[in-house]
């Protein structure tokens, strides 16, 4: 069993991108990625482009095989929800609360879906769930143009409320919007402008990464990245990376047929490869011992008070975040998913997860093609 892949924060992590992209426009703050002075910047992020995924298909990404940069990691966990907090509010996961998939509304008895933004309860404030201010609304009062391209069905969410606040979101369903709306927008000087794709990962999740349904998505990747890089005006950056990457499942461990992964526990939440567990009253200390070992040789099974002291959520969780962790983190780190066929049906069916502390799930890419 290796060691889990702890985050880099503060040096190489998904926190460092949003004030080091900011730094690069002139805004005063940190710069830990040490990027260079930019015009403008355009960030291309890639729903599940993991670096080792990259790396093992160079024919299909000639552009972004040949580009320059290195690798970040994602944050833990290694989901969308987390890493675009992260991204959204230039904070670890501990500072700003986005952490899973599915989290515990403390006190309620039930789970809140932060990327869907549903739960068994009453609406849920996004401005109160995730309170920090983002990465936007702070670029726009230093008069940095902030523009997102991306689906026109996200702009409403309470999703996007939480992590996008201030930014100026251009709804852009297909491929040449999305090229088109990145050139509108960067003809703004000093403008940042960030274009999400998500189909890569979608792809990956229903047929697996490397699958040629996949490699026709990457291929896809390719080809826009290419052209958004046509997009940018002179002395402007673009930056390509992502919020994750990915695993194939070749083990599946239903934690809705097993007993012993059900006594105890009050809410299952996160998601397959980063489990939250909630133990009922008194019940805790007992579930983390039937699930390390029914776990023991596929994943790494810790307490909410072993996880935060590791930096798995950054150097320090605000302590209005505890509850929101679970009593107890099951994180697999062979090829293993803790799948809920009862509670998940449709997420259980997939080929592809990601979430971990692994390389293949961690690693993302940070590259670079510029104009200066």
């Amino acid at each position: 069993m290796s060691a889990p892949l702890v985050p880099a924060y503060g040096t190489a992590s998904l926190a460092d991108l949003s004030p080091s992209l900011l730094a690069a426009l002139g805004m005063e703050g940190g710069n830990p990625l040490g990027l260079e002075p930019a015009g403008r910047v355009l960030l291309f992020l890639v729903d599940g482009l993991g670096a080792e995924l990259l790396r093992a298909h160079p024919r299909e990404a000639p552009f972004l095989s040949s580009a320059t940069g290195g690798v970040l990691s994602a944050g833990f966990p290694a989901t969308t929800v987390t890493s675009l907090g992260t991204l959204g509010t230039g904070l670890p996961p501990g500072e700003h609360g986005m952490l899973g998939y599915k989290l515990a509304v403390p006190g309620a008895g039930y789970l809140l879906n932060c990327l869907r933004w549903t739960s068994a309860g009453p609406p849920i404030s996004p401005d109160l769930w995730q309170p920090a201010p983002t990465v936007y609304e702070r670029a726009t009062a230093a008069g940095i143009p902030m523009s997102y391209v991306a689906p026109a069905v996200f702009e409403a969410s309470g999703f996007s409320q939480a992590v996008y606040r201030g930014v100026r979101f251009v709804g852009a369903d297909e491929v040449d919007d999305r090229i088109e709306g990145a050139r509108r927008a960067l003809a703004t000087p000093r403008a940042h402008v960030s274009v999400y794709y998500g189909d890569l990962d979608a792809v990956g999740h229903m047929h697996g990464w490397g699958s040629p349904q996949w490699l026709d998505q990457l291929a896809l990747v390719d080809r826009m990245a290419e052209r958004l890089a046509g997009t940018l005006p002179p002395g402007s950056a673009m930056y390509v990376t992502a919020d994750h990457g990915m695993i194939n499942a070749t083990e599946r461990v239903d934690a809705d047929t097993l007993p012993a992964l059900r006594e105890g526990v009050a809410l299952l939440g996160g998601e397959a490869r980063a489990r939250h567990v909630y133990a009922g009253p008194g019940a805790a200390e007992a579930v983390l011992e039937a699930w390390r070992d029914t776990l023991a040789g596929r994943a790494w099974v810790v307490s909410r008070e072993e996880a935060v002291e590791s930096g798995w959520f950054g150097p320090r969780v605000r302590s209005e975040w505890l509850p929101r962790i679970g009593d107890v983190l099951a994180v697999p780190y062979t090829d293993c998913v803790i799948t809920a066929s009862v509670a998940e049906p449709f997420e259980s069916s997939f080929t592809g997860y990601h979430g971990s502390l692994t390389p293949a799930e961690q690693y993302v890419p940070l590259l670079e093609v510029s104009t200066r």
